[in-house]
């Protein structure tokens, strides 16, 4: 599909009507990154659209390295959907991107689902770092770095982390090809620029927002969202889930579809 000029490569599952569900996706992901047990899973009952950002996989352009940049992206995919109303589902640099353009669209967004993320200028924010480490381990290891940047070095997390990267082989056509060093290093800018830059105020955002919580080095490598977006009455968590990574929606995605589609009931 082209938006403004751009080719946005994308999917779509599930029924036809009600609120689609968009999911914005994480930091170096291409539309084959996404566990096909969540996104199945949730298309069981709602219509689930998932994309390539702008410079990445299959998607035309050139990478923004800003998340707001980001976001104007996803708005303009969105309208060019023809939809006036949708759901988000953000995963980690995909949660910064909701809250972007949940704050700038308001009557756009319904509700929204915040996974593995945290707030602009918020404590607890070193996805760049993070990613370099892990990346630099699986290297040195011959590993996959989704192992440790999103599961625990427990046993039960490599059992996870090893069944996840064996539901990614499943869908064996049209696969994306992985993203460019350019583009990775633009998405990696924006996410640094999104951790140091003056801390948000997120009490004008009133959304009915879900927090998937683990542990505090879990699905969300801050505080919990009650410390930084007390005024949002919608704003809630899920109880901790023990022995959860960063990628905890995909280690748990048994537990998280459920309570992820129960929450965005009308």
């Amino acid at each position: 599909m082209s938006v403004h000029g751009v080719d946005v490569a994308y999917r779509q599952h599930g029924p036809d009507d009600g609120v689609p569900l968009i999911l914005l996706n994480h930091l170096s992901a291409v539309l084959g990154n996404w566990d096909p047990r969540v996104v199945d899973g949730l298309a069981a009952r709602r219509r689930v659209i998932t994309h390539d950002n702008r410079g990445v996989g299959a998607s035309g352009g050139s990478t923004p390295d800003t998340i707001e940049a980001m976001a104007r992206d996803t708005v303009l995919f969105i309208t060019a959907l023809g939809y006036d109303r949708v759901d988000l589902l953000g995963l980690s640099m995909g949660g910064f991107v909701a809250q972007v353009v949940a704050a700038q669209e308001p009557d756009l967004v319904r509700k929204m689902i915040l996974a593995g993320t945290g707030p602009a200028g918020g404590p607890g924010i070193k996805v760049t770092s993070l990613t370099i480490k892990d990346t630099l381990k699986a290297v040195a290891t011959r590993r996959n770095s989704k192992q440790f940047l999103f599961f625990t070095a427990t046993e039960s997390g490599r059992r996870a982390a090893h069944a996840f990267l064996d539901r990614l082989k499943e869908r064996t056509d049209e696969r994306d090809k992985a993203i460019s060093l350019s583009s990775f290093r633009a998405q990696s800018k924006a996410i640094h620029r999104w951790g140091v830059q003056a801390p948000a105020d997120l009490s004008r955002t009133h959304q009915p927002t879900w927090w998937p919580t683990a542990r505090a080095t879990g699905w969300s490598r801050a505080p919990t969202p009650s410390t930084w977006w007390p005024d949002c009455p919608g704003v809630n968590s899920s109880p901790s889930t023990p022995d959860a990574g960063h990628g905890g929606i995909f280690q748990h995605h048994d537990r998280f579809v459920p309570r992820a589609l129960a929450f965005l009931e009308p």
